[in-house]
């Protein structure tokens, strides 16, 4: 099932410099997976260590945040869209 990913500026040097990527997954994490080995180097920007997604990125799917779904968990259909959003704080 094709996913469409919207990739942020600070990490399309990962991508080729392409905003949007398609990749396969059942859910987030497997889409992760499907992104890494398309794109090397990028997972790491968005999990820790330990494989958990770093709390400073927000994914939604299809402009739902996934904190209020499934999380990481979050199942994903074909033609589903994946927006990876960096949080910016200050002020």
């Amino acid at each position: 099932m094709a996913v469409k990913v919207l990739i942020p500026t600070p990490l399309q040097k990962f991508t080729k410099d392409q905003a949007t990527i398609e990749c396969e997954g059942g859910n987030i994490i497997e889409l992760l997976d499907a992104l890494e080995t398309s794109c090397p180097g990028i997972k790491a920007r968005l999990c820790d260590d330990t494989g958990e997604l770093r709390r400073f990125i927000n994914f939604y799917v299809n402009s739902e945040d996934i904190r209020f779904l499934d999380g990481k968990d979050t199942p994903l259909g074909d033609g589903d869209e994946v927006s990876i959003v960096p949080a910016v704080a200050g002020g």
